[in-house]
């Protein structure tokens, strides 16, 4: 597990709050804005970060995501262009945690080994594959800790037992909890499973929860805060946001992130998460 996932929600717990981790795709609206964009979230206070390599069929990811994946690969933007940003985004910040999320095809078309090695050199500190199951994980586990990567797990209310066993045996940085059965979005809905869920995922592991899908305003942050979460990761609205803005200016990126980082530092870290 990557040395800095644990320097910083340690360093949250201490201080009594909870992480906020913005989401953005790589290469998202171009390259000179993304890195904008990034150095606002990490200048603003975030915890850690998302990032995205656009993918031509994101299972996961609804409507406004998927929207913005097919502009970064309809503009020419590759995955070693992604990793080159990555680069650049670690240059303006050496202790914020840094995760990559990507679907397998991405992985396997470099091949396992040169993916997991090309990420660590450009500065991730983790990766979460999407449509990859921990029964399948094995193989990948064994390369992300040889190159220092953390391996970051999705839940959800449907996670069975036994599988929820096979991601504890591999997970590391943090879990991150969906808080409803669906796509990624920006809709205000929510499963009332989502408490249950948390406390299922400290029965197994002694990570942070992090919850994302679907979460787009303080409010909602509060409610998942209430639920137990540790921290919230939002991304369709942040993707909202830069779409709206389209010069170079991030006033609105800052105004929103401002908030909800505002929003996480007044609730307290449960005091299970290690």
């Amino acid at each position: 597990m990557s040395a800095r996932y644990n320097k910083s929600f340690n360093r949250l717990k201490e201080s009594g709050q909870k992480a906020f981790i913005p989401f953005t795709l790589l290469g998202f609206p171009d390259r000179a804005q993304c890195l904008e964009s990034v150095r606002v979230m990490i200048e603003s206070g975030a915890t850690a970060l998302e990032l995205g390599i656009a993918f031509s069929d994101p299972l996961a990811d609804g409507p406004v995501i998927q929207q913005a994946a097919t502009r970064v690969i309809s503009s020419g933007f590759t995955v070693s262009d992604a990793f080159e940003l990555l680069a650049e985004i670690r240059a303006l910040d050496s202790d914020i945690p840094i995760g990559l999320l990507v679907y397998y095809n991405t992985v396997l078309s470099r091949g396992g080994e040169e993916f997991f090695r090309l990420a660590g050199t450009a500065g991730a500190d983790g990766v979460l594959i999407v449509d990859l199951p921990p029964e399948a994980y094995l193989e990948t586990a064994t390369i992300c800790r040889k190159f220092g990567l953390a391996s970051i797990f999705i839940i959800s209310p449907l996670t069975t037992e036994e599988r929820f066993k096979a991601i504890c045996n591999y997970a590391s940085g943090f879990l991150y909890a969906v808080s409803r059965l669906g796509v990624t979005g920006t809709e205000d809905r929510h499963d009332e499973q989502l408490a249950s869920l948390i406390v299922r995922a400290r029965q197994c592991s002694n990570l942070p929860v992090c919850v994302g899908f679907g979460i787009s305003s303080p409010a909602q942050a509060e409610k998942m805060f209430h639920a137990g979460a540790d921290g919230v990761i939002t991304g369709s609205r942040i993707i909202e946001i830069l779409q709206d803005h389209n010069s170079r200016n991030c006033h609105g990126l800052a105004t929103f992130l401002t908030e909800m980082i505002a929003t996480a530092k007044f609730f307290p870290v449960a005091s299970c998460c290690q």
